[in-house]
């Protein structure tokens, strides 16, 4: 049977963290429990020790994906679920996502259902960044934020320089192990509405993801971005040639520069490409 170590970030979580780490407790006697007290300003430190955690504390406020790379560097299971600990996720679908991991995955993935969401505008935007990453990875990605999910610790590893400080953990090791070749798949589960206050905001978080999303997608695939804006620039600039040869009977610079810049991007893509089968050589 293979060691379990569940790794919860938490920051000023300690109106439910104690409820969360007893949970664990009794469905898992064996179960490794690791808190990231990620610089709380209130007990949440003292509240998960008294409740049998082992507490691992920043001195300030680095950011969930860090504390989410600071479980997993103290975690000694062999597998490792994260997890939040405001009380949205159900310790007993831990038991759902091993029992699929055994089935030869290296990640499992809560991936939340409909009426899960904390509204109708996270709701949509989780939708259309998973249908970006499945666009991207050729594999249909149900849930990319979801921070519920079990991993081979050893395989999460090897992505931690990947992982931002930020929210976006979820999004950035999903991708990398698909681009890594790694197997990816989904438990459905339903997400509680969380204890406290949310640290997520929309619009500024938001516009964060979709930034990750390209940025993710130039490490996964880059001649998927970079080849659609060649295309683009390219049929431009045959428009505007068109247009300008028609009523003015020349070829103008502007569609010189949208020719050369086209060709230029192409380049930049299959460059990209070339450098990042050589960052996951090793994963092959």
């Amino acid at each position: 049977m293979v060691s379990v170590s569940v790794v919860m970030p938490a920051k000023n979580e300690a109106g439910a963290i104690g409820g969360v780490v007893k949970a664990l407790k009794a469905l898992m006697e064996e179960v490794e429990v690791i808190v990231v007290n990620d610089g709380s300003s209130d007990d949440t430190a003292a509240v998960a020790t008294a409740a049998g955690a082992r507490v691992v504390s920043h001195p300030y406020s680095k950011g969930n994906g860090a504390a989410v790379k600071t479980g997993a560097r103290a975690a000694t299971g062999e597998v490792i679920v994260f997890m939040d600990a405001d009380g949205q996720h159900d310790p007993a679908d831990i038991a759902r996502l091993l029992e699929k991991m055994a089935q030869g995955h290296d990640m499992v993935v809560g991936a939340r259902q409909k009426g899960s969401q904390a509204s109708v505008g996270r709701g949509f935007a989780n939708g259309l960044y998973n249908r970006l990453a499945s666009w991207m990875t050729g594999h249909k990605v149900e849930d990319l934020t979801s921070g519920f999910r079990a991993v081979r610790a050893d395989r999460f590893r090897e992505f931690l320089y990947l992982l931002p400080n930020g929210f976006s953990y979820p999004t950035t090791s999903t991708m990398a192990f698909f681009r890594a070749g790694y197997s990816v798949a989904y438990v459905p589960i339903h997400a509680a509405r969380r204890i406290g206050t949310s640290h997520i905001r929309l619009l500024r978080d938001g516009a964060r993801f979709f930034l990750i999303i390209f940025k993710i997608g130039t490490l996964f695939s880059p001649v998927k971005i970079f080849a659609p804006v060649a295309l683009g620039m390219f049929l431009l600039a045959t428009g505007w040639y068109g247009w300008t040869w028609w009523h003015q009977g020349r070829f103008t610079n502007m569609s010189t520069l949208l020719y050369t810049g086209s060709v230029m991007v192409f380049l930049m893509g299959l460059i990209s490409e070339q450098i990042t089968a050589l960052m996951y050589k090793d994963s092959a």
